[in-house]
């Protein structure tokens, strides 16, 4: 089976402009219904693909973190290119830190964080999600073999070294989260894993952002904008940047 690999994309409608940020191993599809959403009522959207990621685990595992947040900087930069002024910010799991990072670094109209890592995570944990993409990837490919494939020996040969890294950039990227005073929305789910509820309170209690706030879905897991409340969360990111005073 051909594998159709995911791309960046952009849909340009009214003057108010969200960068949509994808998570570790994910890719646009993460997020391509939220912003057909939010250009369905006049936004305009744009969302990078980070290097290495919609392919095959090779080529993943061959790029390094900062490759990838620079893939998000370069969204971010493209829409500037573009003529936009004013610019919101919304990342899912690894892009909802690279989302806080832009707020940090850059000037951001708001932010949106979706089940976002702010206390690093153990490399064995992210390696494992190197081994889940590898084992699906050979699932949709037709590659896959039960005998040859067990998890157990596709960690043998998809080893990601540069994962010590990435828990550098979260780390980082918490310490300087009392650096953002932009409005800060923060969105999780209640089904996903306690670490990622946590990191939710260590985000809002650290931001000193004047507007800020958490949401929390009950029936939702990791990936908010593809599980089972998806509607409520692009209603939710919807209102949250409505209620805000943009230059148009």
């Amino acid at each position: 089976m051909k594998i159709i690999p995911p791309k960046p994309f952009t849909i340009e409608t009214g003057k108010r402009a969200v960068l949509l940020l994808h998570g570790f191993t994910g890719n646009t599809n993460d997020v391509k219904r939220l912003g057909r959403y939010l250009s369905e009522r006049n936004y305009t959207v744009h969302a990078p693909l980070y290097k290495g990621h919609g392919g095959d685990p090779e080529t993943l595992i061959n790029t390094d973190p900062i490759e990838w947040w620079n893939s998000a900087v370069e969204g971010y930069d493209y829409l500037r290119s573009q003529g936009y002024e004013e610019i919101a910010v919304a990342g899912v799991s690894l892009g909802g830190i690279f989302s806080l990072r832009l707020g940090e670094e850059r000037p951001t109209k708001a932010i949106v964080a979706m089940s976002a890592p702010a206390i690093a995570k153990s490399v064995d944990s992210l390696q494992s999600r190197i081994v889940d993409y590898a084992i699906k990837y050979k699932k949709l490919s037709g590659t896959y073999d039960e005998q040859n494939d067990s998890p157990l020996k596709v960690a043998q040969y998809v080893r990601m070294p540069s994962l010590q890294y990435l828990q550098g950039i979260i780390n980082d990227t918490s310490s300087k989260f009392d650096t953002i005073q932009t409005p800060v929305h923060i969105l999780r789910g209640l089904n996903d894993d306690e670490y990622y509820c946590e990191s939710a309170d260590l985000i809002y209690n650290s931001v000193k952002s004047r507007i800020k706030s958490v949401k929390s879905f009950i029936n939702s897991g990791h990936i908010l904008t593809l599980d089972k409340e998806k509607e409520l969360v692009f209603e939710e990111v919807y209102r949250f940047f409505e209620s805000l005073k943009w230059n148009d």
